[in-house]
Order: C-alpha cells, then structure tokens, then sequence
C-alpha cells in the first residue's frame, strides 16, 4: 500500500512538492502540490502521454496555447508533443494526480 506519508517525496521549482505513488515503468502516478504563484516550466513530451486530474483547489493548464481552467474533480489529457504549462495562479494550494505513460522527465524538452 502506498500513501503520501510513505511514498518517495521530491520538492521542484524550490516550493512545490511531488510524490512517486506509483514509480516508473509503464506507468507513473505522481501526487503533486503546487502553491499559489508558481509555474512549471513549458515544455512538451515526444513519446510520453500525461493525464491531470486535480483533487483540490483550482489550476491552470495551457495546452498548445490554449487555457483551460481545471477545478477539483477535472482532469484534462495531454497527448505526445504538444506544448503544455500547469500554472497556480489562485491564492491557494492545488494538489493533483499526474498520471504518465512512462517515465516523463526522460522524455521532456524545452517548448
């Protein structure tokens, strides 16, 4: 069994956290938590294909140029090789689930 409390913890970007729910191989599960103000870096996935499903607060996802905002309970696919930025932008954290068909930080690059 694997929780938050147990699971392999990272911090990125200086203040935002993840953990390895499920580590890689075919498949990866990260829990993620961002704070209000901060940004991943925009980027894209040649081979990897990425799901983000948001369990609290409200973010958002730049897919390919265009913005979609998510709320708890949403989730939005991202296919291979298109340009995508998550953003917190509201006043309070957002933790989601960032499921991925294979190890994506092998498969990043700039956009």
């Amino acid at each position: 069994m694997v929780s938050k409390e147990n699971a392999e913890h990272y911090v990125w970007k200086l203040v935002c956290d993840g953990w390895h729910l499920v580590r890689p191989g075919e498949l990866s599960v990260i829990l993620e938590r961002m704070p209000p103000g901060t940004a991943e870096d925009r980027h894209l996935h040649r081979q990897v294909r990425q799901f983000f499903f948001v369990l609290s607060g409200e973010v958002s996802l730049e897919l390919d140029g265009k913005v979609e905002r998510l709320r708890a309970g949403e989730g939005l696919e991202v296919a291979p090789g298109l340009p995508h930025q998550m953003r917190n932008e509201p006043s309070s954290d957002v933790e989601f689930l960032l499921v991925s068909s294979g190890i994506s930080r092998e498969d990043r690059y700039p956009a």
